[in-house]
């Protein structure tokens, strides 16, 4: 007779670094599909090929294990971000290629809707998981190069910092309901999110470098 019951994956030895990682990237798949609720020590556990005691072996309770995976996702995000940055000239073109970069980790990894799910389960990520600040200063410093050599006074960190939040808002929201949102507008199409984004690159150039 057939059953639809999945059967778990062999179990096999392997070293605590490649354990854990194994449990952490199961654990990030619930994650993305089902929030921080949806991850069950037992089904984490028979995604990555162990036992249940394994997996409490390496992280010693279901909690600590939700804070290690959203910890992962988001760092993974933050180190993205900040290479980007350090690494444009603040053109145009490098502004769009970052921003779609940005769009496509929360997008295509699922980590937009991690960050929703958190802040919907009252689980707000610490300042040492999401250091917005860091991308703050990043951006300020190259924004004051440039409008150095423009001749224009550096404009307030302050105002670097409301900058990065509306991008950050508005690359959140856009990976989850963007184009829910798009359509409700009237702007509809298969390239609806690119032009937003575009025209968004754009908006932040004339403020960031204008007078």
């Amino acid at each position: 007779m057939s059953t639809s019951r999945r059967k778990p994956k062999p179990r096999v030895r392997r070293d605590a670094e490649s354990a854990r990682a194994l449990i952490l990237e199961a654990a990030a798949k619930r994650l993305v599909s089902s929030g921080p609720s949806g991850i069950r020590l037992q089904e984490v556990a028979a995604d990555a090929g162990m036992s249940h005691p394994t997996v409490l072996h390496h992280f010693g309770s279901r909690e600590a294990l939700v804070k290690a995976v959203c910890s992962r996702a988001l760092e993974s995000i933050h180190r993205q971000l900040i290479e980007a940055i350090e690494a444009s000239s603040g053109d145009e073109a490098h502004l769009a290629a970052m921003l779609e970069a940005v769009f496509d980790a929360l997008t295509k990894s699922g980590h937009g809707r991690v960050l929703m799910w958190l802040a919907l389960e009252g689980q707000p990520s610490e300042p040492v998981d999401v250091r917005l600040a860091d991308v703050v200063d990043a951006t300020h410093a190259m924004r004051k190069v440039k409008r150095r050599e423009k001749g224009l006074d550096p404009k307030t960190h302050e105002d670097t910092a409301h900058v990065v939040v509306l991008v950050a808002l508005a690359l959140l929201g856009s990976s989850v309901i963007g184009p829910t949102m798009l359509a409700n507008a009237g702007l509809e199409g298969d390239d609806a999110g690119p032009r937003f984004r575009a025209w968004l690159t754009r908006l932040l150039l004339r403020h960031l470098d204008g007078e």
